[in-house]
């Protein structure tokens, strides 16, 4: 009989827990982490919206992990963005650090070094290095605003900060392009989630009206060859996590590193697929649906010699919107599990308490005595 390990996780409301079985990482089947074709999401027929919606529903309550292919995104936006990426992290540190987060942001935006974070209490310091910017109305592809020009109460929970462009601007064309595969992502996403909603029986416009002005964070995660002391100590690249908003889309480069814990308890590996992306549940929506889909556990290990590179995009409501279990998943039967909360305090609430955290445990490291023994 398996013996579980239990694996301990961060949320915005304190420590959950996962089962773990005791077996190393092996290959998804297609059943655990489906291809899903998206082409019948452009189409005018419900009918056809409706088939991707039934596949979605399975995929999100097997795994909670699938790949989505005829995205719509054109390979050349997704590559002239990964070259960014590969030009921005290796350039010198000092370059790098006009962007640092922990210097300039008050909201997460920006460059975080090699090992400057630690998502998982349970393993190593994350050897990524990480580029990150949130929602500005002006730059939306689907209905450019001014800042200025959006409800206050839509304002106030604006995060984007205008830093991580102004030090970035002797890249040629990195905003540009950076913003182009981001702005695909938020085109893309929109539509996505109107398929969710017919997954979840509601009507396809359910949430239109609440992610006029979304939770869409772009982030650029880098992973550099791995050397032989990460190797011995297992260092990870990113720890063992769940994403907090309604979903993910994720492109990651040919190396492969991705794995994702099953509901059974068993890593798995997602290994890059031409031509998709990822597409995972989040916490947020996790609560809306009342736990029908869950969200799935996660972590990066880039094992290669090579540089590893992964774009995902977060995706949830407008962060003053506070919202609760939506009617379709809750009955006199299965009431609802969660309080409503806007998403951006669910975010916000997780974002501090990791950066907190790390904080605290690099100022102990610091501080910390010696263990060195001296013969007497």
């Amino acid at each position: 009989m398996s013996t579980t390990t239990k694996l301990e996780l961060r949320t915005a409301l304190g420590p959950v827990y996962r089962d773990v079985l005791p077996h190393p990482p092996r290959d998804c089947t297609a059943d655990e982490i489906p291809v899903i074709d998206l082409s019948p999401i452009f189409s005018e027929n419900l009918a056809d919206r409706k088939q991707v919606a039934a596949q979605l529903r399975d995929a999100a309550t097997n795994n909670g992990f699938f790949y989505v292919k005829n995205h719509g995104i054109p390979e050349e936006t997704i590559a002239r963005c990964k070259q960014q990426v590969l030009d921005f992290m290796r350039q010198p540190q000092e370059k790098k650090d006009l962007v640092d987060s922990r210097k300039y942001s008050k909201f997460f935006n920006g460059y975080l070094g090699k090992s400057k974070t630690q998502i998982s209490r349970s393993e190593s310091v994350d050897v990524r290095e990480s580029f990150g910017f949130r929602y500005s109305p002006d730059l939306d592809p689907d209905h450019p605003t001014g800042v200025s020009e959006v409800s206050e109460e839509v304002r106030a929970w604006i995060r984007a900060e205008e830093f991580v462009w102004d030090g970035t601007a002797h890249l040629p064309n990195f905003k540009k392009d950076c913003i182009a595969y981001w702005g695909s992502c938020l085109t893309l996403a929109r539509r996505l989630v109107r398929i969710f909603a017919l997954s979840l029986d509601l009507d396809e416009d359910y949430w239109d009206d609440k992610v006029t002005h979304p939770g869409a964070d772009g982030v650029f995660n880098y992973y550099p060859p791995r050397t032989a002391g990460e190797t011995e100590n297992k260092s990870v690249g990113l720890g063992s996590h769940t994403d907090l908003q309604l979903f993910t889309l994720l492109w990651q480069d040919s190396i492969g590193g991705l794995q994702i814990l099953s509901k059974e308890g068993q890593w798995l590996k997602a290994p890059p697929i031409d031509g998709t992306l990822v597409v995972n549940i989040g916490d947020f929506m996790m609560r809306l649906c009342n736990d029908i889909y869950r969200s799935t556990v996660h972590r990066v290990t880039n094992e290669s010699t090579a540089e590893r590179v992964s774009m995902p995009f977060f995706f949830g409501l407008n962060f003053n919107c506070v919202e609760g279990v939506v009617p379709s998943c809750t009955s006199e039967s299965n009431p609802p599990r969660y309080e409503p909360i806007s998403c951006g305090n669910w975010c916000q609430m997780r974002f501090k308490m990791e950066r907190d955290e790390f904080n605290k445990g690099e100022q102990a490291r610091i501080t910390a005595p010696s263990a060195t023994v001296v013969a007497m």
